[in-house]
């Protein structure tokens, strides 16, 4: 995987000077949905960024907020059916950008089926495995990139957390502890918007998860049919402001997320814990230092504080060198050049839609492991809807 890094991120910067060189423009076509989880983090701004690409049309079902983004995105053409921008722009590349994931499936479906090469998705990916089933299925006959908007995988600041591990820096690693954000939207709502980085980055560390096994409580009950509701953001049925799950990995190490909501920690748990026998590597998810390494055994008392060194681009205790980088790391400019790259190479991108794939089947196999009273279910799941609805 670190190799994996190292090579995308260097195909991703050699090819801005071959776009910016090249006659023909790389077609994008953005779509959005204003009051509908609108245009998410930046995701259809990026491409004013990328040297050879143009925006050629924009989709949003909101008439008004149809007129904002043409304004904003400087394109001229405008539709409020996406699949009918689709049909008559044909753009080479399509971002989906809105928050809520209920329309993503149905969006990248006709997307690939119009023909698009790459296409850049806001996360959550999608809701329910069957629908990462139907995507992967459709992408893999047409041939089509797609790559999910986790921004953490192209900081090469994992490739030095990598090699920390390889090397034995920390130790032998005993556990994977991940955290949400903690805030009002604890439990599976946090774990749905937030959680998915952190499921991203313990996939990235501990290999393709095993089992699930988990518990989800509402005000310290056990959740049961009638806690229950819509969930907000269209992520399909949630329920519990608490929750608890436990992954086994391949590469034999445990995985932990925890989310309670208003746990007071100033969202400052958010993100994951490497744990090892002398240091811990702690990722604080889309914050820059990304990570700091706590040299140490994490389990014996000592006089004096450990230090919390960063990791930056440039190493271990070593002062950011690379402030653009960063700046194009967490505005998804790494991301999108990786993407297009990509689609040239006939290579998957780094964070691409078997990653985004294997993060809802980790989301969704802690609503099927409470389900079945806390059982490890393995993963892949049998279950390929959202098991809440079978409470």
């Amino acid at each position: 995987m670190k190799r994996r890094v190292f090579l995308a991120l260097s195909s991703a910067a050699l090819a801005a000077p071959a776009l910016a060189a090249g006659d023909n423009k790389r077609r994008v076509g953005i779509i959005g949905h204003t009051g509908r989880g609108n245009y998410g983090h930046g995701i259809d701004t990026v491409w004013l960024e990328i040297p050879g690409a143009e925006i050629v049309a924009v989709a949003d079902g909101n008439e008004g907020g149809l007129a904002g983004a043409k304004k904003r995105l400087k394109v001229e053409r405008g539709f409020t059916d996406y699949r009918k921008m689709l049909a008559e722009v044909k753009p080479e590349f399509v971002a989906v950008c809105s928050r809520h994931p209920d329309q993503h499936c149905d969006m990248i479906l006709a997307a690939i089926k119009a023909g698009a090469k790459g296409i850049y998705v806001e996360k959550p990916f999608c809701r329910t495995p069957e629908e990462a089933d139907r995507i992967l299925a459709a992408r893999e006959k047409r041939g089509a990139r797609v790559a999910v908007a986790h921004r953490n995988p192209y900081s090469p600041v994992l490739k030095i957390i990598d090699k920390l591990v390889e090397d034995g820096e920390i130790g032998k690693l005993l556990e994977i502890r991940g955290r949400g954000k903690g805030d009002r939207r604890g439990g599976s709502e946090d774990l749905w918007v937030l959680g998915s980085h952190v499921l991203n980055l313990i996939h990235h560390f501990g290999g393709d998860p095993r089992s699930c096994s988990a518990v989800m409580l509402q005000d310290g009950k056990h959740v049961t049919k009638e806690h229950v509701r819509k969930g907000a953001e269209g992520l399909g049925p949630l329920a519990g402001n608490e929750l608890h799950a436990r992954y086994l990995m391949s590469k034999g190490v445990i995985g932990t997320f925890d989310s309670i909501a208003n746990d007071q920690t100033g969202n400052a748990g958010f993100g994951l814990q490497l744990i090892g026998s002398k240091g811990i590597v702690a990722i604080h998810a889309d914050r820059d230092p990304l990570a700091h390494f706590v040299p140490g055994n994490p389990f014996k008392a000592v006089k004096e504080p450990l230090p919390w060194i960063p990791i930056t681009t440039a190493g271990v205790g070593k002062a950011e060198t690379n402030p653009e980088l960063i700046h194009d790391v967490h505005h998804h400019v790494v991301a999108v050049k990786d993407l297009i790259a990509a689609v040239d190479e006939k290579r998957p991108p780094l964070c691409d839609a078997k990653a985004g794939a294997m993060t809802v089947e980790m989301i969704c196999g802690v609503f099927e492991s409470h389900r079945q009273g806390g059982k490890a279910v393995a993963i892949p799941l049998e279950e390929r809807g959202n098991a809440l609805s079978n409470l």
